[in-house]
């Protein structure tokens, strides 16, 4: 039996975010990986009854506020999705930035630019969350070092033929390349077409490419495919991006993280400068910001840190209950 939970919703770019604020145990001791392996080995049940139907939807994304053990952090998060738990989600800071001076998780002390320092399972994001005459507004977020994983990888898959795409690394692992290579167009192709080929591509990386973080093993996965319009951002006009991940799960907004990873592609290849303005737009239309902000090293690798800019929005509250003589409360998916 699931005691009720609390959660407040919120979008960021039309993507959902429904934040949990309370009704889910957890451990009080251990690290933020630890918990988040908690909830997946030993209490998926909380997932699945707030991701899935009847209460969410195959695209609905979740984020738990928890306590940090990092000592620079406000507070903690584990995301979660329709397939399990992501080690980094963009959108969701935005979001969890705004909640966070709204609801008193950091002081606003008269201040414009608020920071909120937030533990992610992939390391310390800081965020600043604009505030004007108490209302909060825009948020940005400095990503944890990014970097570009392979170059110019080919993979074999069923139906496209050998594929060539660039793997990057802005929190979790991306598979990159222009949608038209595969005859697709972000402006017109269906969704459920974007899907099809996402999934064979994400099973062909899957298979033949070893993914390894390098100094954490529990990120060391490929969380998306991300397919761009094949421009840069940088020319006056935005470039258009989709990412698909998880079981088929479609990113209504740019994907933070994903414009992290497209920035760090960006670096590698000569493509950009520090404090370069970039911006991308996703299905639904809407912007995200991106800059690169600093140099650095991740174990052998080059990487950088980004800053992406984007607003969040709210939709409601919800008090979500299960009834013990109801053989669907557990939660379900259709598609």
């Amino acid at each position: 039996m699931i005691e009720p939970i609390k959660t407040v919703e919120m979008h960021t770019g039309g993507e959902p975010l429904r934040i949990i604020t309370s009704g889910i145990p957890l451990p009080q001791n251990g690290t933020l990986l630890e918990k988040r392996r908690y909830l997946r080995e030993q209490a998926d049940q909380y997932r699945r009854f707030l991701m899935f139907e009847p209460r969410g939807h195959k695209d609905m994304y979740g984020a738990l506020i928890v306590s940090a053990d990092h000592e620079d952090a406000d507070f903690g998060v584990i995301f979660m999705h329709n397939e399990g738990y992501s080690t980094m989600c963009g959108h969701a800071v935005i979001a969890l930035g705004r909640y966070a001076v709204d609801n008193g998780l950091v002081p606003i002390e008269g201040r414009n630019h608020v920071p909120v320092n937030i533990q992610c399972p992939c390391g310390l994001v800081r965020a600043e969350v604009d505030v004007t005459n108490e209302r909060s507004g825009a948020v940005r977020f400095e990503s944890v070092p990014a970097f570009a994983y392979k170059l110019d990888q080919f993979v074999d898959t069923a139906e496209y033929g050998p594929v060539e795409l660039d793997i990057a690394y802005g929190g979790a692992f991306y598979g990159i390349l222009e949608a038209a290579t595969l005859g697709l167009d972000l402006s017109d192709t269906p969704v459920q077409d974007l899907i099809k080929a996402a999934r064979q591509l994400t099973t062909a990386v899957q298979s033949q490419i070893n993914i390894i973080h390098p100094t954490e093993e529990d990120l060391g996965f490929l969380y998306g495919i991300i397919f761009t319009d094949g421009k840069t951002g940088t020319d006056g006009s935005a470039s258009r991006n989709v990412c698909i991940f998880a079981d088929g799960q479609v990113d209504r907004s740019p994907t933070g993280s994903g414009v992290t990873a497209r920035l760090a592609l960006e670096w590698a290849k000569g493509g950009a400068v520090l404090d370069q303005s970039f911006a991308f737009e996703s299905l639904t239309d809407t912007i995200f910001s991106g800059k690169i902000k600093s140099t650095c090293k991740l174990g052998p690798y080059d990487a950088v840190t980004v800053e992406v800019g984007g607003r969040a929005h709210y939709c409601g509250t919800a008090n979500f209950t299960m009834e013990d003589d109801d053989m669907l409360a557990g939660g379900f998916l259709l598609r």
